[in-house]
């Protein structure tokens, strides 16, 4: 029996915090508390990856009729209705978040619908006025949006707030070129609404593999997506009578001119807001949207105070076992804003279980882990991009794209890309990346033999499943450039 009321105390229902406190409790008898003050399931099953590829199906049916016209079936034209998308949207996410309260209820840890802050090294006060003690303490408060420092930004809306619409803007601005922006640019284009994207940069999706993000930048801009790159806001603003006045006349080069229905966002404005560009041009729509970046809600929580030492943005700083420098605070998923992924938060709350409680330090591996953006086309990606593995040392590049069999044959121009970064000496993949439907199915099991180290004879030797997409990943014969 311990002087402590708990054995772990979670600050956090995310993902990551449920995981390691359901493990934690039923695994190894630990005495487990945990405390959320918002919903069950944190940003990926309420406000991210689950609600997110809802929509990105939803969106996708879009060109379902157009394809099966040239395959020779006929349907009638249809519409899509966000109110009943909506409606089964919040079904779906109440009975997820039900799970994760039955799953820590099954597994024994106290649950409290509160704020938590640290209050000490083994102390946790609640907003509800409790405190209370434990042995370790896990911090995994997750990340949230930000908006940038631009006059009235305010009057914008971001990713919380996507799925909360009351209905579908007509004309929309995404501010941003990373995933979160490129993903709800495709989304909201395939649901009818005019999109427009503004990013600062030279392209999109920074950091990726640059072919790839090249084709997928293209690909948005010939589906209808006015992709403005190199481009910001200087300036916002709530829409005159004569800044619409002025769009009806067309006075605006940006994009169609706004529909008369604005929308009401539960944050941004509650009408057309008046834009500037870095270029000098002005548009009016109907709904502003930044996704132009995110950081760790360690704010007001009492960690510096107890000695736990933060970075630029907030995050907490941990060694490999996710320990903080006070040795009872621990730290996972993007509160430590290292892999900002859901299925990594999740591998660190199991490596700090293994390390805190089964005395079984477990460092956390963030080596060579697949990823996904739901653009359409998708983008599916393991390892080194061509860029970065060039500075690493000698490398072969085995690259094509081509149009796919089912989108050639329906009439649509679309492309996909298949790629693998070779080392020269030692033979093994570095990298794989795929731009095509269902990109990220594929590079799930791709990831698996780059992880084990495989080589470009050992794609070589593998039989190709035809006639398929991926089959080229294991066809690709000689190098199209080396480096």
């Amino acid at each position: 029996m311990t002087d402590f009321d708990y054995d772990l105390f979670v600050i956090g229902g995310g993902s990551g915090g449920v995981r390691a406190a359901r493990v934690a409790a039923s695994e190894t008898g630990a005495r487990v508390a945990l405390a959320e003050a918002d919903r069950y399931g944190g940003t990926c099953v309420i406000r991210g990856c689950v609600p997110k590829k809802l929509m990105v199906f939803a969106s996708e049916y879009g060109n379902i009729v157009s394809d099966a016209a040239g395959y020779g079936w006929t349907y009638g034209e249809g519409t899509f209705d966000w109110s009943a998308f909506q409606g089964k949207l919040g079904a779906e996410l109440d009975r997820l978040e039900g799970i994760y309260r039955k799953l820590l209820g099954n597994a024994g840890v106290t649950s409290f619908d509160a704020r938590a802050s640290v209050s000490g090294p083994n102390s946790v006060t609640l907003s509800t006025g409790e405190s209370f003690t434990a042995k370790h303490i896990l911090i995994a408060t997750g990340g949230r949006p930000v908006r940038p420092e631009v006059q009235n930004a305010h009057l914008g809306i971001v990713s919380d707030d996507i799925f909360n619409l009351p209905k579908l803007p007509k004309s929309i601005l995404i501010v941003g070129g990373g995933y979160i922006a490129s993903e709800f640019a495709c989304i909201l284009h395939g649901l009818g609404v005019e999109v427009t994207q503004f990013y600062r940069g030279a392209q999109i999706l920074r950091g990726f593999d640059e072919e790839a993000r090249g084709l997928i930048s293209d690909a948005m801009q010939e589906r209808g997506i006015k992709l403005h790159l190199g481009t910001d806001i200087v300036e916002m603003r709530c829409a005159t009578a004569e800044d619409l006045a002025g769009e009806s006349q067309g006075a605006v080069p940006m994009g169609t001119p706004m529909h008369e229905a604005s929308v009401e966002s539960p944050q941004g404005a509650d009408g057309p807001i008046w834009v500037k560009a870095t270029n000098g041009e002005t548009r009016v729509f109907d709904l502003v949207f930044f996704a132009t970046g995110r950081k760790p809600n360690t704010d007001g929580i009492g960690l510096q105070e107890a000695g736990v030492e933060l970075g630029r943005k907030g995050e907490v700083i941990v060694d490999e076992y996710s320990r903080t420098a006070v040795p009872s605070i621990w730290a996972i998923g993007d509160a430590t804003d290292r892999v900002n992924l859901t299925p990594v938060a999740i591998r660190e709350g199991m490596a700090f279980v293994e390390t805190a409680f089964k005395d079984n330090p477990t460092p956390v591996d963030h080596d060579l882990i697949p990823s996904a953006v739901f653009t359409q086309p998708e983008f599916g990606t393991v390892g080194l991009s061509e860029e970065d593995a060039r500075e690493k040392g000698p490398i072969e590049v085995y690259s094509t794209s081509f149009r796919p069999m089912m989108t050639s044959f329906a009439g649509r121009p679309a492309r996909v890309l298949m790629k693998l970064i070779v080392c020269k000496d030692t033979r093994r993949v570095l990298g794989c990346h795929i731009v095509a439907p269902g990109a990220g199915e594929m590079i799930q099991l791709a990831g698996i033999a780059i992880k084990m180290g495989a080589t470009k004879e050992d794609f070589d030797r593998t039989v190709a499943v035809h006639p398929t997409m991926s089959e080229e990943i294991v066809t690709m014969r000689n190098p199209t450039r080396t480096a």
